[in-house]
């Protein structure tokens, strides 16, 4: 019986192993600085935890083999009921863990704060989201240009995302890259990340939001400074143009959108987005 609970632990262990290693499962992928020590703060605590675990479980198994009806050998001691030495284990080793964990959730709370800007010799790039029903809008405040459902940036530059919703409350997440963050209507909130290496890697909504959630999906792209820049005049020769006309009409609803490109963007769109629903008469 132990050589199969053993067996079974060590199976499902290289198991899980073999499909993480296999399998571009994004938060254990990562492509960034931030995704990376988020990567290995989700790995740091769940090693801590598992101090405690393993060794329930494992006395679970043992306790129900040794201590079961058909075992007579096993030792009766119904007037046994406390040990001040397995009192003091049971309760110093969890106390310890939960101290350690407390402490690096204190730390890393302010480290991965997502508001905090990341510090790089390299200037950063702006770039607004706006999440609609149900797609993703990027605006480019400083190129003057705008994307549907697929964002590009280079690698090694800091990218300053500050997020909203025209719709219902959603959740912004590029798992190889950095943890969610929620968009929401008349808020304004951020995202600092950088990519270290060149690719594509899938952004997702991390927040049910209605009939056409399972398709707000979009590409994340790093590229080197030189594509970028490429790209950047390629989508200002777009026939599209971002006017508020043209706005209103992305901003309704649909499902499972094309990637498109505005080679202008309506002047303070963002902003006007925000504060349309702190100044609900405002008209655009």
């Amino acid at each position: 019986m132990r050589v199969i609970f053993v067996a079974a632990v060590v199976g499902l262990t290289i198991f899980f192993g073999a499909y993480i290693g296999s399998h571009n499962m994004g938060v254990f992928n990562p492509k960034g600085i931030i995704a990376l020590a988020e990567m290995n703060l989700i790995i740091t605590t769940t090693l801590l935890m598992l101090i405690v675990v393993i060794p329930v479980f494992v006395l679970l198994a043992v306790f129900v083999w040794r201590y079961r009806a058909s075992n007579t050998k096993a030792k009766y001691t119904p007037d046994w009921h406390s040990n001040r030495a397995l009192e003091i284990i049971w309760w110093t080793i969890p106390i310890i863990i939960i101290s350690i964990i407390a402490g690096i959730t204190w730390t890393s709370s302010h480290e991965l704060d997502p508001y905090k800007p990341i510090v790089s010799n390299v200037p950063p790039i702006t770039i607004q989201v706006v999440a609609l029903d149900w797609k993703w809008l990027f605006i480019y405040p400083e190129q003057n240009i705008a994307t549907v459902n697929f964002v590009q940036f280079p690698k090694d530059t800091p990218v300053n995302f500050k997020i909203t919703a025209d719709a219902p409350m959603n959740s912004f997440w590029i798992p190889q890259l950095a943890g969610q963050i929620y968009a929401m209507a008349g808020m304004d909130t951020k995202l600092h990340i950088v990519s270290n290496e060149e690719g594509e890697y899938a952004g997702v909504s991390a927040n049910y939001s209605g009939f056409g959630f399972s398709g707000m999906k979009f590409i994340a792209k790093a590229t080197s400074k030189e594509e970028f820049d490429k790209w950047v005049k390629e989508v200002r020769q777009s026939p599209n143009a971002l006017s508020l006309d043209e706005y209103n009409k992305l901003a309704k609803k649909s499902r499972n959108n094309e990637v498109a490109y505005y080679s202008s963007v309506a002047e303070k769109l963002y902003t006007m987005i925000i504060m349309k629903y702190m100044t609900p008469e405002m008209d655009m």
